[in-house]
């Protein structure tokens, strides 16, 4: 099978090989051929070689930061929009912070907060992080550089206390009906 293979690949390679000849036809056009054509005067066409590129060697791939190097990526890494000496407002409990970086996010890294401790959300590589449905109370709230699953950079932990409406407040209840007098 392979012999039969290798000499049908050596006849498809002849045509590559083949000699081209130049005339010109009783109409005055010229007409290149393979095959020298019967009565015609024509000339041998000396092609020049192909152009022929050498590989190149593969180059070295970049490779990633050290741990050294990855763990100060960032000058600055912080929460904003946290305010530090009031509660934060969030009747439904959500609200949204955002993250101050320098250098902007490499590629590759993302962001996820943690809250009281425990990572929280998807990561994502957008700086403005959105918290839903957050108790009311006393909360610490800090950002993660991941690579990948990696933990590159952790901001500095902030502590805030969520303000919201509570579901016992005067408020919130229904309003009482006044009896109708008849007269």
């Amino acid at each position: 099978m392979r012999p039969l293979l290798a000499s049908l690949l050596l006849v498809l390679a002849l045509p590559a090989a083949a000699q081209i000849y130049k005339y010109t036809d009783a109409n005055g056009n010229t007409v290149f051929t393979n095959q020298p054509p019967d009565g015609t005067a024509s000339e041998r066409v000396e092609l020049a070689p192909t152009n022929a590129i050498q590989a190149q060697p593969p180059s070295a791939p970049v490779s990633p930061p050290s741990d050294a190097e990855s763990r100060v990526a960032y000058q600055v890494l912080e929460l904003t929009n946290i305010p530090d000496a009031e509660a934060l407002r969030a009747n439904n409990g959500t609200f949204s912070v955002g993250v101050r970086l320098e250098p902007n996010l490499q590629p590759g890294h993302s962001l996820r907060l943690r809250l009281n401790g425990q990572p929280y959300g998807q990561a994502t590589n957008v700086p403005r992080l959105q918290l839903v449905n957050i108790d009311r109370g006393e909360h610490s709230l800090s950002v993660d550089v991941l690579s990948g699953t990696i933990v590159v950079q952790s901001s500095p932990t902030v502590t805030f206390t969520v303000q919201r409406v509570s579901t016992s407040s005067p408020a919130l209840r229904p309003p009482t009906p006044t009896p109708r007098q008849n007269n």
